[in-house]
C-alpha cells in the first residue's frame, strides 16, 4: 500500500506496506474536509500541540515536583522527548513519523497532577464511579473536555491517532471482549460503541513506537532526574546491568571526566542502545511476520516493535531499580504522601460543594446525580497543573501540605 500526495502540496509516500497511510485514514468522529497542505496525521499532531491539555503539561509531575528545581522533566519535556525517539523509531522503520509524533505528544494528557500519586488519589476517590485511568481520561480530553473549535467537542482526531492513543500499550479486550487487565473504562467502551477502535486487535506500528519510546525515554532521563537530585549516584548504577556496562565503557574511555559529564554520557549512550536494538528487533520481527498492510499488524496476535529478549530483561532490571531506588525513596514517597492529601481533599471539598469550581465547571452539579458530579469534579482535579491543585488547596483549607 502507497500514498500519493503529490499535486497537493504533500510530496511525501510512506515507504512501507504496513505504515498507516494518511490518504486511506478511516477518517474523523465529525467528518471534516481535508486540509490541502497537511495529511490528517500533521493536522492532529498541530491540533494537540496547540491544545490547552498540552500547555498544561508544562507544570505536570514526572518525578519530582515541578516547583523542586528547573531543570527537572515534567510531563510536557517528557512528552517531548518521547516524540522524538518515536520518530526516529518511526523513520527506521519505514512508517509515518506525523502519526508517530502525534500518539507520542498526546500520549500523557490524562495524567493528573502529582504524577500516579494524584492518579491514584482519584483512582480511590472515583472506585463508587467507575474508577479513574488516566488512558481513559485523555481519551475523554480530546473527544470531549477540550473545547477549541465551533463544530464539535474535543480535537476530534483521526481513528489511526485515537487507536494509538488508547491501545498503544496493547489490546485492552479479547476477541470476546472481555477486558484483558481487568475491566475496561466505560469511558473507553462507550467511545468505542461510537467510533470502533478496534479494542481486541494491535494498534498500529507508529502506535507501538510511541509506546516503546515512552519507556526508553523514562528509564533513561528517570536516572538523569534522580542522579541530579542526589538520589541516585553513578556508584549504584555499576550494579545495573545496562546502565552498569554502559558506564564503565565511558570511565574507561573518559577516566578523567567529571560526574556531570558522565552522567550524561551514560544517558546519550544507553538512549543509542535501547533505539538501535528496537530498530534491529524490530525489523526482524517485521521480515518474520511479512506484514502487507496495517491490517496484518493489527491481527498480527503479538506486537511488532519490542526489545530483544536480552535488551527486555536488561530493561526490567532497571524498572526494578528505579522502582526500589527512586520512586520509593523515602524523600520522593514523603511528597507523595502530601500530595495525595491534596487531591483527596480536593475531590471531597468539590463533591460536597461543586459550587467552589470554576464558572464552566460547576453549572448544574449541585442538582446532578452523584454519578455524573463525581466525574466532572475528576474531570477538573485531572486537569489541574500542581502549581494550581496547591493554590486552590490554600484558598479552601487552612493548612496546605509542604511539597517543598
Amino acid at each position: 500500500m502507497s500514498a500519493s500526495f503529490e499535486g497537493i502540496g504533500f510530496g511525501y509516500r510512506p515507504r512501507a506496506a504496513y505504515a498507516c497511510d494518511p490518504a486511506m485514514t478511516r477518517g474523523r468522529f465529525y467528518p471534516e474536509p481535508e486540509s490541502p497542505t497537511r495529511t490528517p496525521f500533521q493536522r492532529d499532531r498541530d491540533r494537540i500541540i496547540h491544545s490547552t491539555a498540552f500547555r498544561r503539561l508544562k507544570h505536570k509531575t514526572q518525578v519530582f515536583i515541578a516547583h523542586e528545581g528547573d531543570h527537572y522533566r515534567t510531563r510536557l519535556t517528557h512528552s517531548i522527548e518521547v516524540a522524538q525517539i518515536a520518530r526516529a523509531l518511526a523513520r527506521a522503520l519505514c512508517v509515518d513519523e506525523d502519526l508517530a509524533e502525534a500518539i507520542a505528544l498526546v500520549h500523557d494528557f490524562g495524567h493528573t497532577p502529582f504524577g500516579h500519586t494524584g492518579e491514584d488519589a482519584l483512582d480511590a476517590m472515583m472506585k463508587p464511579w467507575g474508577g479513574f485511568d488516566h488512558n481513559a481520561q485523555s481519551l475523554r480530553i480530546v473527544t470531549r473536555i477540550e473545547r477549541r473549535y465551533a463544530e464539535f467537542e474535543g480535537l476530534n482526531l483521526s481513528w489511526e491517532t485515537l487507536e494509538g492513543l488508547v491501545k498503544h500499550n496493547g489490546p485492552l479486550t479479547d476477541g470476546e471482549g472481555r477486558g484483558l487487565k481487568g475491566p475496561v473504562p466505560d469511558t473507553i467502551l462507550h467511545f468505542c460503541g461510537l467510533f470502533d477502535l478496534e479494542l481486541d486487535r494491535y494498534a498500529s506500528v507508529e502506535a507501538q513506537a510511541a509506546a516503546i519510546a515512552d519507556d526508553i525515554a523514562y528509564n533513561t532521563h528517570d536516572i538523569d532526574d534522580g542522579l541530579r537530585a542526589g538520589l541516585l549516584s553513578l556508584d549504584m548504577l555499576e550494579a545495573v546491568s545496562l546502565p552498569g556496562g554502559i558506564l564503565t565503557a565511558v570511565r574507561e574511555r573518559y577516566p578523567a571526566l567529571d560526574a556531570v559529564r558522565t552522567g550524561h554520557e551514560l544517558m546519550r549512550r544507553q538512549i543509542t542502545a535501547m533505539v538501535e536494538d528496537v530498530i534491529a528487533t524490530s525489523r526482524a520481527n517485521l521480515d518474520e511476520l511479512q506484514p502487507y498492510s496495517p491490517a496484518d499488524i493489527h491481527s498480527a496476535g503479538r506486537p511488532v516493535v519490542t526489545f530483544s529478549p536480552a535488551m527486555a530483561a536488561w530493561e526490567k532490571e532497571l524498572k526494578t531499580f528505579l522502582y526500589a531506588n527512586l520512586y520509593r525513596h523515602p524523600t520522593v514517597m514523603a511528597v507523595r504522601e502530601n500530595a495525595d492529601r491534596i487531591v483527596r481533599d480536593l475531590f471531597g471539598h468539590y463533591f460536597a460543594n461543586p459550587r467552589d469550581m470554576p464558572e464552566g465547571w460547576r453549572e448544574g452539579l449541585d442538582r446532578a446525580e452523584e454519578r455524573i458530579k463525581a466525574r466532572d469534579v475528576a474531570d477538573f482535579i485531572a486537569g489541574m497543573t500542581d502549581t494550581y491543585a496547591i493554590k486552590e488547596h490554600r484558598r479552601l483549607f487552612d493548612r496546605t501540605p509542604d511539597l517543598g
